[in-house]
């Protein structure tokens, strides 16, 4: 079992930035992804990355904007959100699937365990 600890959402003016935090308990291999989810809207994707970080995703609403990170040795995963949005205002979750190596998933069904979520919000 894992367990995924989500940090660093708030409330921030357009334009401003954020840095979201995801702490992994175990010790197992994962595929890393943050996921969003809006009032009244379907959870989607922001962006994930593979064990190794040799491989990224970004959704198009993000990309130029969002940087995902990870660090293994600090079971820790980032995202670094600049020039956020009014539209970047949701439910920010971190999802982890089991598995090293790099392979990416950018689905919802994909993932095997989830954390709490933190909330974003962004003021025009």
């Amino acid at each position: 079992q894992v367990q995924l600890v989500e940090s660093g959402g708030g409330l921030v003016q357009a334009g401003g930035s954020l840095r979201l935090s995801c702490v992994a308990s175990g010790r197992s291999r994962y595929s890393l992804g943050w996921f969003r989810q809006a009032p009244g809207k379907e959870r989607d994707i922001v962006a994930s990355i593979s064990w190794s970080s040799d491989y990224t995703y970004y959704a198009d609403s993000v990309k130029g904007r969002f940087t995902i990170s990870r660090d293994n040795a600090k079971n820790t995963m980032y995202l670094q959100m600049n020039n956020l949005k009014p539209e970047d205002t949701a439910v920010y979750y971190c999802a982890a699937r089991s598995g090293g190596g790099s392979y990416l998933f950018i689905g919802v069904r994909d993932y095997e365990y989830w954390g709490q979520g933190t909330q974003v919000t962004v003021s025009s």
